[in-house]
């Protein structure tokens, strides 16, 4: 337990910014959601709007802290992949 006044004032801050970034990550993981929903109905045209969406949502997270930068590349590289696969099928 914090004792300190410091300590005291930094359990509240981080209690703090904890929930701002549960909501930031709630909101990103929507946005994928909505992305993996339209790659499998086969709709190609609904997962590109969905993935352009899904884009600056997650690039945000990145430089919010949320998430790492490999990451989301990652995540974004995979998705737009697949994406691009329901094109040819």
């Amino acid at each position: 337990m914090a004792n300190t006044p410091q300590s005291k004032k930094r359990a509240r801050q981080n209690d703090a910014r904890q929930a701002v970034n549960k909501t930031r990550r709630s909101r990103i993981r929507t946005y994928l959601r909505k992305v993996e929903e339209a790659i499998a109905s086969g709709d190609q045209e609904a997962a590109t709007a969905a993935l352009r969406e899904a884009q600056p949502e997650l690039m945000r997270g990145v430089s919010r802290g949320i998430f790492h930068k490999n990451t989301a590349s990652r995540k974004m590289s995979r998705l737009s992949s697949r994406v691009k696969a329901l094109g040819k099928a």
